[in-house]
């Protein structure tokens, strides 16, 4: 009998293509969102032990298993408790780009300068500042404190707000477009050591407000008259004007775009495309396990009969048929990796005597994953042809041979 066919190619439908692509979108932007938080090297760790769990259920690993079922029981729990406040600033997100349609005022083409001549100043006269360049993002519950102002942008009001015998000039100030909205801020410290080695408190706190939210924190350093960056988890040193320049240029064209609809081009599907290819093909490998792999079908195979435990003095003459066939039924994905050559029937013969003996199969007798279940074995019975082994005769005894 020829061993069945389970296709693995299913066909696809139209609704089934829009679910994988919104579930690719799903995924991509946890992907993004796990790239640009603390949260990356957590969700490396939760991927390799769900490989290893996969794994020890093809290898039938019962303990091992047993051991990962229980620990995924409470992952859930543990995804709320470990990621609150990333969970927390990914539902913003999802509620700030819900209501970014609306026509947005376009940016003042002197944003840029007015705050460029200012940070180069200060940083000249070595003047400590941190100047806050609010995004998407909502900071209101990670800021502390301040004055609200909500003046418009200038090069004065920034210095003279800056000013060391200004009281509100140690915090920070938050700048929302082309307005000042708030001075005197306290922001929240990050605890990142490893890029704050040989640095102030500013630049904590603008490193730390930068790891919550999208926002761009400028930092002057009082003490050497440098300038520094913090984005997106992110904390470096600006070389030069232009660089500075150049940062904050790029900052204000990816969260205040111009007004104007972009035709979808190949720089979309280049940007970020390994992230991109990458939720894709999760996407179909998850529509492909869990949709058409959940699928009931069922299949039949030849299965050899194995005869274990025979008595020593017995010797096996012969077994009808040698073969059954055994149909099994389960999800489709169970047969994916299904290797029919390990699958056997087993016949447990130690109460055998001499003759022809018949037993009858049920699924105790079948070898198979766990995933499947016998429907059907044909024949049901087999029949074994036992005869006894000669026994070996005695050694005749030997007399003594005495010279």
């Amino acid at each position: 009998m020829k061993e069945p066919t389970i296709n693995p190619f299913p066909t696809i439908t139209l609704v089934e293509i829009i679910d994988i692509i919104f579930v690719a979108i799903l995924l991509y932007t946890a992907i993004v969102w796990a790239q640009r938080t603390r949260a990356a090297f957590v969700v490396r760790g939760m991927v390799i032990l769900g490989i290893v769990y996969i794994v020890a259920r093809y290898l039938e690993l019962e303990m091992t298993a047993w051991i990962f079922q229980a620990f995924f029981a409470v992952f859930l729990i543990m995804i709320v408790v470990i990621f609150q406040e990333e969970l927390r600033h990914l539902f913003e997100r999802i509620a700030v780009w819900s209501l970014t349609h609306k026509r947005i005022p376009a940016l003042r083409s002197t944003t840029v300068d007015i705050l460029v001549r200012t940070v180069s100043d200060m940083a000249k006269d070595k003047i400590g500042g941190l100047i806050v360049v609010v995004g998407n993002d909502p900071i209101e519950r990670h800021v502390e404190g301040g004055i609200p102002l909500d003046g418009a942008l200038s090069e004065p009001l920034l210095k003279s707000i800056f000013d060391p015998h200004s009281p509100g000039h140690d915090g920070a100030v938050l700048v929302e477009r082309d307005r000042v909205t708030r001075f005197a801020t306290h922001l929240p410290l990050s605890k990142d050591l490893a890029q704050l080695v040989h640095l102030g408190t500013r630049h904590s706190a603008a490193l730390g407000l930068a790891e919550l939210t999208d926002a761009l924190c400028l930092v002057i350093s009082e003490e050497r008259g440098t300038v520094s960056v913090a984005r997106d988890g992110r904390l470096r040193r600006i070389e030069n004007l232009n660089q500075l320049v150049e940062v904050i240029e790029t900052f204000l064209k990816e969260k205040f775009p111009p007004a104007e609809k972009k035709p979808l081009s190949l720089e979309f599907v280049r940007q970020n495309w390994v992230a991109k290819t990458l939720s894709l093909s999760l996407a179909i490998g998850f529509w492909y396990v869990f949709v058409p792999g959940s699928t009931i079908v069922e299949a039949t195979y030849n299965v050899p009969v194995r005869i274990e435990h025979l008595s020593a003095d017995l010797a096996l003459e012969g077994i009808e048929p040698r073969e059954v066939a055994v149909t099994f039924t389960g999800p489709r994905r169970a047969f994916y990796l299904f290797e029919a050559r390990k699958v056997e029937a087993v016949v447990d013969v130690s109460l055998a005597d001499e003759g022809r003996r018949t037993f009858n199969l049920s699924e105790q007798n079948v070898r198979y994953p766990k995933d499947l279940t016998v429907r059907e074995i044909s024949p049901n019975r087999i029949r074994i042809s036992v005869k006894k082994l000669p026994q070996p005769e005695a050694p005749a005894a030997q007399s003594d041979l005495r010279g």
